[in-house]
C-alpha cells in the first residue's frame, strides 16, 4: 500500500473527494466498505483507497492485469495520475520532489 500526502487545506473533505474523484477520473462508481473504496478500470484489476491517519495521507493499493494492451496501460495510467493529482492537490512533479527529499 502506497501513502501520499495530502496538501494542507485539502484535508477537511478528503473522503469524501476520494469517492468523487474516482467517478470523475475513471468513470466507474466506486464501493465502499469500512471507509475504503474499491474499482476495477483498465489495467488495474484492483485499486483500493482510503484516508490515512488523521486524514492527512491518502493510502492507495493496486492490483494490476497484465493481460491488457499498451494503450489501455496508457490509458489506465493517465486517469491514475489525474486522480492523483486531484486527490493530494500536488501534481505529479511535486509529488516526485517530495518523495526524493523525503528519501534523502
Amino acid at each position: 500500500m502506497q501513502e501520499y500526502p495530502i496538501k494542507r487545506g485539502l484535508t477537511k473533505d478528503l473522503t469524501e473527494r476520494m469517492a468523487a474523484e474516482l467517478k470523475n477520473c475513471f468513470g466507474v462508481v466506486p464501493t465502499e466498505s469500512g471507509g475504503m473504496y474499491r474499482i476495477s478500470y483498465g489495467a488495474l484489476k484492483r485499486l483500493d483507497v482510503k484516508a490515512g491517519a488523521g486524514g492527512k495521507t491518502v493510502m492507495i493499493d493496486t492490483e494490476s492485469d497484465m493481460n491488457v494492451t499498451d494503450e489501455v496501460i496508457i490509458d489506465t495510467n493517465k486517469r491514475f495520475r489525474k486522480y492523483l493529482d486531484a486527490v493530494t492537490g500536488f501534481s505529479t512533479k511535486e509529488r516526485v520532489k517530495r518523495a526524493k527529499g523525503e528519501v534523502t
